[in-house]
């Protein structure tokens, strides 16, 4: 998955500022990661979800019995 994350990073936000510091740097990518990446794009891997939608279906799921070990 972090192949397609970092290309997606450069083209979709990194190449389209001209960040004056680091920290702002910084700053701005942790807000795509948060608002935009886990929260509204879609990831054909995560059953076209969100991140975080992913995630708060797989834990509502009900856990995967296996059977007692003998």
């Amino acid at each position: 998955m972090t192949k397609r994350f970092f290309p997606n990073l450069k083209v979709e936000r990194v190449w389209q500022h001209d960040y004056a510091t680091q920290a702002k740097a910084t700053s701005d990518i942790a807000d795509y990661i948060i608002r935009l990446y886990n929260r509204q794009r879609l990831h054909c891997k995560l059953d076209n979800l969100p991140a975080n939608a992913f995630e708060h279906k797989s834990i509502s799921e009900k856990p995967i019995k296996l059977p007692a070990i003998t």
